[in-house]
C-alpha cells in the first residue's frame, strides 16, 4: 500500500511538473502635454492652434494579461489580453471592445513556432521596429492616415522560430460572413499577411505584404482603409547608432472617381543612443498619392531620456509641409478630419511627456 501511494506521490509531481503555469499583469502608461498649430478654425477664415494633455504621443498606453502553460515536450498553451486605454480620460478600450488589441489563444513551441487563434495586431504592425519614432503619433502612420495601425478579429496566426537569421509570419482573418470577403453583415472584412524577416548582428531586413477588405462590400476601395499594402524596411546597427530607411506603398482598384487608389511612402532616419538612459532621433517621411490627392513630407526631432528602467522622459518636434492638394496632418487622420490642415498648409507640433511601464 505504501508502495502505491509513493507511486501516485510521484505521478502528481511529474505532472505538475509538466503544467507549470504563469500569469503576467503588464501595461504601459503614457500621457504628455501637446502644442500643435495649423488647425482649421471651426468658423472658417485661416488657421489655429490648440494645447492639450494627450497620452500616446510617444507609446500606446495599454494593460494587459499574459501568461503560459507548460503541457510538456516542449509545448506551451498561450494566452494574451490587452486593451488600449486613455489616461487622460480613464476609458478603456474602442468603444466596441474592451480588449480592442490582443484576445488570443494558442501554442507555442521553441522548434516549431506560435499558433495564435483570435483578436491581435494585424501583420501590418510589424513596419513598427523600421520606424525611427516607434510608429507614435507622428510618425509613418500620420501620411497613410493610419493604414498601418490595425487590429484584426477572427484571426488565424502563425509565427517561425527564427533559423540561420530567417523568420516568418503570417495572419489570416476570416470576415465569418456567408460572402468570404464581406458582405455587409459583420464589422470585418478579410485580412491576411505575410512577414519575412532576416536579422544579424550588423543589419535587419524585412518585407511584408498585407490587405484588408472593406466589410461592407469585400472590396478594395479605400486606399488608406481597405487596400493591398507592400512594404520593405531595412535597420543598419552601427554601435551607438542605428540607421532605418524603409518603403511602402498600398493600391485599391474600386475607389471613387476621383479618390486616390495609391500612395508611395518613403522614410529615413537616425537614431544615436548618446549615452545608455538617453537616445536622440530625426526622421524625415514623404508620400505620394494619386489622383490629385497630392504630397506631403514630415520632418521630426525627437527623444528620451531613461529615469529608470521602466521610465522615461520624451518629447517630439515635428513639421508637415503639404502639397498645394494636400491635407495630411502631423495626426493618423483620415481625409475630411477636423484636426486636418487645409489644402497646401502646413502643420506643426511639439510635445513633452513622460512613459512609465509596469
Amino acid at each position: 500500500m505504501k508502495r502505491v501511494l509513493v507511486l501516485v506521490s510521484m505521478m502528481g509531481l511529474v505532472a505538475g511538473a509538466h503544467a507549470q503555469s504563469s500569469v503576467t499583469l503588464y501595461g504601459t502608461l503614457d500621457a504628455g502635454v501637446e502644442y500643435m498649430s495649423g488647425i482649421p478654425k471651426a468658423s472658417g477664415g485661416g488657421s489655429t492652434s490648440r494645447w492639450r494633455v494627450e497620452s500616446g504621443d510617444w507609446g500606446t498606453s495599454v494593460f494587459g494579461l499574459k501568461g503560459s502553460e507548460d503541457i510538456g515536450a516542449g509545448t506551451s498553451i498561450v494566452f494574451q489580453l490587452e486593451a488600449q486605454i486613455d489616461p487622460t480620460s480613464g476609458s478603456v478600450g474602442d468603444g466596441t471592445s474592451f480588449y480592442n488589441r490582443w484576445a488570443t489563444v494558442g501554442a507555442s513551441n521553441d522548434k516549431f513556432g506560435t499558433f495564435l487563434l483570435g483578436r491581435e495586431l494585424a501583420i501590418s504592425n510589424g513596419l513598427w521596429d523600421f520606424d525611427p519614432l516607434g510608429q507614435g503619433n507622428w510618425s509613418s502612420a500620420s501620411l497613410v492616415r493610419g493604414r498601418n495601425w490595425l487590429q484584426s478579429s477572427n484571426s488565424v496566426s502563425y509565427q517561425s522560430p527564427k533559423v540561420a537569421g530567417f523568420d516568418v509570419y503570417g495572419q489570416y482573418s476570416l470576415s465569418n460572413a456567408t460572402n468570404w470577403n464581406g458582405n455587409g453583415s459583420t464589422s470585418q472584412g478579410r485580412l491576411d499577411g505575410f512577414q519575412m524577416t532576416y536579422t544579424s548582428t550588423l543589419f535587419q531586413v524585412r518585407g511584408i505584404y498585407d490587405e484588408r477588405r472593406d466589410p461592407t462590400n469585400g472590396q478594395l476601395d479605400d486606399v488608406f482603409q481597405y487596400s493591398r499594402e507592400y512594404f520593405g524596411g531595412l535597420n543598419v546597427f552601427l554601435g551607438d547608432f542605428k540607421l532605418q530607411a524603409a518603403y511602402q506603398t498600398s493600391h485599391a482598384g474600386d475607389v471613387p472617381v476621383g479618390a486616390p487608389s495609391e500612395t508611395q511612402q518613403e522614410w529615413m532616419g537616425v537614431t544615436w543612443q548618446a549615452t545608455p538612459a538617453a537616445a536622440l532621433i530625426a526622421a524625415a517621411y514623404h508620400v505620394n498619392a494619386n489622383n490629385s490627392a497630392g504630397n506631403a513630407t514630415l520632418y521630426a526631432i525627437g527623444g528620451s531620456y531613461n529615469l529608470t528602467k521602466r521610465t522615461l522622459l520624451d518629447f517630439q518636434v515635428a513639421s508637415v509641409r503639404n502639397s498645394k492638394t494636400g491635407t495630411y496632418s502631423l495626426e493618423a487622420n483620415l481625409p475630411g478630419n477636423s484636426d486636418n490642415p487645409l489644402p497646401g498648409h502646413s502643420q506643426s507640433g511639439v510635445y513633452a511627456g513622460i512613459l512609465h511601464n509596469f
